[in-house]
């Protein structure tokens, strides 16, 4: 299991409907939930925002890989939560 970073700014749609289909699918699943979630705001950390590549936010990555970026659905977000699951490094 590796840690989902996503990175949102707190006033955008996009980010918080991501986080809310992620804290659904989490209680859906006890596998799920157990994934570690770091969310940072890139404003607040921009060293971070500034050393990945990434245009749009929310943007989910896993062990360094982009996995999601934009606008999400609950199949996008499923696929991180399911490649946080895997043992490939960003599967």
């Amino acid at each position: 299991m590796q840690p989902i970073l996503m990175m949102i700014l707190p006033d955008c749609p996009h980010c918080r409907r991501a986080r809310a289909l992620l804290d659904e699918l989490r209680s859906e699943n006890p596998a799920y939930a157990a994934v570690p979630l770091q969310i940072e705001d890139e404003r607040r950390n921009r060293a971070l925002a500034d050393a990945l590549d990434y245009w749009y936010v929310p943007c989910c990555f896993v062990g360094g890989k982009k996995i999601h970026e934009g606008v999400p659905s609950r199949e996008a977000m499923r696929a991180v939560l399911d490649a946080a699951l895997s043992d490939a490094p960003g599967a």
